[in-house]
């Protein structure tokens, strides 16, 4: 029997991927897992998606190449523009995200669920299949949020300027009657705690990283080969600056990490 020590491989366009890679690292103890955030390029939500689409192939080939036997794209917006290209160009489990309107739905009183989400994930496709196919249960607004990336990226979860950015958007959603709020970008879980603040605790906040994890973790399962009991590792990569990318991957990791640049022909 094939046996694989097993790695995953996780990429954003910046650090917010890495409120997913926790989700994965409970779910898989034993992966070795490859983070790439594409801060050199960050943000994507107002990017081209042929842009989006050129990165994230850049990105998984060098996932590839790393070892990566799956490859998890950790950003709403970059799933929207490349998934289907990634899935139609490579052969392993390629996962995406999507903004978790199913569970909100459910989740919702008021029958009012409000989108907090970039402009490229809020324009996507894929985002206005979900709506049609929930849309007609509740009633669903949608809030595009620039600035909160850019909040993330810099380690800023807390301040005033952040405060007010948050009260901006979640007043229309609120002014509407939301009960349910969806986090549709990786990055804003990490200002869960100042969005509570804002918005009270009557209104649900709702993510999709467990529930990606979950997903990965039953794919590995079916589709690879069985994991010996590697031991947990984490790399991290970045496209921008290895030392600012330090700095705030080991805040929002919870502990110091070292990251390296990656190679120039995936810059």
């Amino acid at each position: 029997m094939t046996t694989s020590k097993g790695t995953i491989g996780v990429f954003d366009s910046g650090v917010g991927g890495l409120s997913v890679l926790q989700h994965i690292r409970q779910a898989l103890p034993h992966e070795r897992l490859i983070y790439v955030a594409d801060s050199g390029h960050v943000p994507y939500g107002d990017k081209s998606p042929a842009f989006i689409e050129a990165r994230s192939l850049a990105i998984a080939h060098f996932l590839v190449e790393q070892g990566a036997d799956a490859i998890v794209i950790a950003c709403n917006t970059a799933t929207a523009a490349a998934v289907t290209t990634l899935r139609s160009q490579f052969t392993l489990p390629v996962i995406g995200m999507e903004p978790a309107v199913k569970p909100a739905v459910a989740a919702t009183r008021s029958g009012v669920v409000g989108v907090l989400a970039t402009v490229g994930t809020l324009e996507s496709a894929r985002f206005a299949a979900l709506l049609e196919r929930y849309g007609e249960e509740v009633e669903i607004v949608t809030q595009s949020c620039p600035g909160l990336v850019e909040q993330v990226e810099q380690g800023d979860m807390s301040s005033a300027r952040t405060h007010a950015l948050i009260e901006r958007y979640t007043a229309p959603l609120l002014e509407r009657g939301a009960d349910t709020l969806i986090l549709g970008c990786t990055h804003y879980p990490f200002l869960a705690p100042t969005i509570r603040r804002v918005v009270g605790d009557d209104v649900a906040l709702v993510d999709t990283g467990a529930a990606v994890a979950r997903h990965l973790q039953h794919r590995v399962k079916a589709e690879l080969p069985p994991r010996t009991g590697s031991e947990a590792v984490e790399q991290f990569f970045t496209s921008g600056d290895p030392a600012e990318a330090a700095r705030i991957m080991s805040i929002l990791w919870g502990r110091e990490v070292a990251v390296s640049l990656l190679p120039r022909e995936y810059l």
